[in-house]
């Protein structure tokens, strides 16, 4: 079955302003994917890693890339296709507390 990452964006400001119930429907959608398999997690202090042409390692220290809201956390799921996915996604956390998903099909490689 094709496979799906997916990038929650949201903070502390729009959770806190969603009603509780949506909150806690959210969170138990977010239990019920974990229980089918989904690979789940709130972000963590990212590290940007360089090598320009395998000669020296630099690594800094935050995102690559900025947005108006900050990443919240990340997913790895499965569904049968990009509408599936979106289903899927739309009744997570982020998705429902004034933030956004991200979902990128994962194309395996080799």
């Amino acid at each position: 079955m094709p496979k799906f990452v997916t990038i929650g964006y949201g903070d502390e400001a729009g959770y806190q302003r969603t009603p509780q119930d949506v909150r806690d429907a959210a969170h138990a959608h977010d239990d019920q994917l974990k229980q089918g398999g989904a690979i789940m997690g709130i972000a963590g202090l990212p590290v940007q890693v360089r090598n320009p042409e395998g000669e020296i390692v630099q690594t800094t220290t935050g995102p690559y890339l900025s947005s108006s809201l900050p990443v919240a956390g990340f997913a790895l799921i499965e569904a049968a296709n990009l509408g599936e996915a979106i289903q899927l996604a739309q009744h997570s956390p982020c998705a429902v507390a004034h933030g956004v998903i991200e979902i990128w099909p994962l194309v395996e490689s080799g």
